[in-house]
C-alpha cells in the first residue's frame, strides 16, 4: 500500500489567488483550515471569503477549529517562543473535542488529498508541524508555498 500524503500551506505574505493557484496545481481536494480563529486582516483569508474562493476552484473547505492554536499558543508563536507554543498546543490536543477533530481529519486525509492551512509561511514555526508530528507522522508531507506578489512563476 502506498503511503498517504498530507500537504500544508501558510498564507503569510501571499494573495488569495496565489494560494488558490498553489492548491489547484497540487491537486488538493480538501482545504483543512486548522486556525483556531478563521479570521485574518489579510484580504481574502477570513473563513467565508476563503471558503468561497476555494470552492469556486473545485476544492472543498473544512474548518477544524479544535486543532487550532489557543490564544496563549498564538501569543507564544508571535514572540518566537517555540516551547511555549508547543506546551500550549499539546495541551489543546488532549481535549476531547480536539481528539474528535483529529480523528475526523485523519480519516479525511486517508481518503482525500488534504492540505492543512494556517497563517505561518514557515512550516517549522507553525503549529502545523506539531499537528503533523502528532497525527500524520506516518504520512509523507509536502509543504506548498504560494507565489509571493511580484514573484515570477517557475
Amino acid at each position: 500500500m502506498s503511503k498517504h500524503t498530507i500537504l500544508t500551506i501558510g498564507y503569510e505574505k501571499a494573495t488569495q489567488p496565489a494560494l488558490v493557484a498553489a492548491l489547484v496545481e497540487a491537486g488538493v481536494e480538501v482545504l483543512a483550515d486548522v486556525r483556531y480563529l478563521p479570521l485574518s486582516r489579510r484580504p481574502g483569508f477570513s473563513k467565508n471569503s476563503l471558503k468561497a474562493a476555494v470552492e469556486e476552484a473545485g476544492i472543498a473547505y473544512r474548518h477544524f477549529r479544535d486543532v487550532g492554536t489557543p490564544k496563549e499558543g498564538r501569543e507564544a508563536a508571535r514572540k518566537g517562543d517555540r516551547e511555549g507554543l508547543r506546551r500550549s498546543y499539546m495541551g489543546q490536543l488532549e481535549l476531547p473535542q480536539a481528539l474528535a477533530a483529529m480523528a475526523e481529519l485523519r480519516a479525511l486525509a486517508e481518503e482525500k488529498r488534504v492540505c492543512l492551512l494556517c497563517f505561518c509561511r514557515d512550516y517549522d514555526k507553525c503549529h502545523r508541524s506539531l499537528l503533523f508530528d502528532e497525527l500524520f507522522a506516518d504520512f509523507e508531507r509536502v509543504d506548498l508555498e504560494p507565489a509571493l506578489p511580484g514573484e515570477a512563476k517557475p
